[in-house]
């Protein structure tokens, strides 16, 4: 796998070329070669709760698509393949149509407290419900309520990290209940034992 490779066409890197950076990102691409996922990749794909999802329809325009589920719910099957369940939704089917006319897509992983982004190449292949009961049963996501429609496999071709700048960290509701947990637990504490003495004093002055 080497995603500079993949991702730098002629036209790239004539303007790599022009603009004065092309020597940089040669000696890159010559480095870049990877043989699949590693851990650190697959505990931030096990992490994640979205992704964007861009495929390229008959329109000639490309398609980006949010998809969502609960922690973990992009499994991955092993360093080369990630897959999900695909749940169903407002029934467009745009990324499907797509997909099966043309299955390159892009992938991108994201991680605003971290300020981290992950991007991918991939082959995607749908795959029926019916077809594969046992990659359904490793797939599914428990604990939580959906309706299945059909699941996807990535084949990842390669993947790259992007530079952190301009990412603005943002937390979910329980990323902040969490961070302040602690401090729920001392005020807690303080107002009991604010009330123990009240009581004890209330107790003296009788």
């Amino acid at each position: 796998m080497n995603y500079q490779k993949l991702a730098f066409t002629d036209a790239i890197k004539k303007l790599q070329e022009e603009n004065g950076s092309r020597s940089a990102y040669e000696n890159m691409e010559k480095r870049s070669i990877v043989d699949g996922l590693t851990e650190n990749e697959i505990g931030f794909i096990s992490e994640r709760d979205s992704f964007y999802m861009a495929s390229y329809g008959e329109n000639e325009y490309p398609y980006i698509q949010h998809r969502g589920g609960p922690i973990g719910f992009i499994k991955v099957i092993d360093d080369k393949t990630i897959g999900i369940v695909d749940f169903s939704g407002n029934r467009q089917y745009i990324s499907l149509g797509n997909i099966s006319n043309n299955n390159k897509v892009a992938l991108f992983l994201m991680s605003y407290p971290q300020r981290a982004r992950l991007k991918i190449y991939a082959h995607a292949k749908i795959v029926e419900l019916k077809d594969n009961e046992e990659l359904y049963n490793a797939l599914k996501p428990s604990d939580y309520k959906f309706r299945p429609e059909r699941m996807i496999l990535f084949e990842i071709q390669a993947y790259d990290w992007n530079c952190p700048q301009h990412i603005t960290p943002r937390f979910t509701k329980e990323d902040v209940e969490m961070a302040f947990q602690p401090q729920k637990e001392y005020i807690a504490k303080l107002e009991n034992t604010i009330k123990e003495l009240e009581e004890k004093l209330a107790q003296k002055s009788k």
